[in-house]
């Protein structure tokens, strides 16, 4: 009785995310099994889109600039997230800060992006006047990083946010005793602080690397997946196949791929969030 009134309870979130979640992976699952434009009549072919996608060169290379782009954004998104929230703590204008750090993120992704490009735009973009603004439409190095700096700067407030929240739960008396001992501010940072902001690293780990996996609406916005592919990570290979080539059961098998990725990634860092807040 006590397993019925339990699933009884759950019964209706279990109802949507079947609804909005299982059924719509399972549906991708059987497109990825079909050749089919969406303009005609789909062919089952099996597991053929599997097979062309894990011998293509392009995918290959989409999951290497993926990759590289979790690699560059992870560290800088955890490290500046640490640092600022240290920085503010108990400033007087901690909360004004903190404010116009999260604002980048309540601002539409396709806002945020024209607003870069406005301003960055090589030759004529507004900060291009009066600084020296790399040609990034045409340096793969450049069109990297300005992604980077953009996935950056759009999500560095909530991870200070998250940060904040657990400086604020480290006992006054820990601190204290520290100081007390004779450890100098510095020390007190290094072995009592940071020790006990794991849980917020952990935490901000698996939100980072899920975030730059399935990466997609900047890439699109800034960049196009250029120059030379140089931009091209996963979500926009995607995209290409899919709605520019209309080669939407291969887009469906690489839909499905990325999500594998997203759960493996996301499940071991989620077993070390885990082994860190026990």
């Amino acid at each position: 009785m006590r397993l019925l009134r339990i699933y009884s309870g759950l019964g209706p979130s279990l109802l949507l995310l079947g609804i909005f979640a299982l059924y719509p992976f399972l549906e991708v699952v059987r497109f990825s099994t079909w050749k089919w434009s969406g303009l005609s009549a789909p062919t089952p072919v099996g597991l053929a889109n599997y097979k062309i996608l894990l011998s293509s060169p392009d995918f290959g290379y989409s999951l290497r600039i993926t990759l590289l782009f979790a690699v560059a954004v992870l560290p800088l998104f955890i490290g500046l997230s640490v640092l600022t929230a240290l920085a503010l703590h108990r400033q007087r204008y901690e909360r004004a800060a903190k404010g116009l750090l999260f604002m980048p993120s309540l601002i539409t992704v396709g806002a945020a992006a024209v607003a870069w490009y406005t301003l960055l735009a090589p030759g004529y973009g507004a900060l291009a006047t009066v600084l020296p603004i790399p040609n990034w439409n045409n340096s793969p190095f450049w069109a990297f990083v300005i992604v980077v700096l953009f996935t950056l700067w759009r999500y560095l407030g909530y991870g200070v946010l998250v940060v904040s929240a657990h400086l604020k739960t480290i006992p006054e008396s820990l601190l204290e005793a520290a100081q007390i001992d004779g450890a100098h501010p510095w020390q007190v940072t290094r072995f009592v602080i940071l020790p006990m902001l794991k849980p917020a690293v952990a935490f901000l780990s698996v939100v980072g690397s899920i975030l730059a996996l399935q990466s997609y609406v900047a890439v699109y916005l800034l960049t196009r997946g250029g120059p030379y592919g140089s931009t091209q990570v996963l979500g926009y290979y995607l995209y290409k196949i899919g709605f520019e080539q209309f080669r939407l059961g291969y887009a469906a098998a690489i839909t499905v791929v990325l999500l594998v990725i997203t759960l493996v990634v996301a499940g071991l860092q989620a077993q070390l969030l885990a082994g860190v807040e026990a």
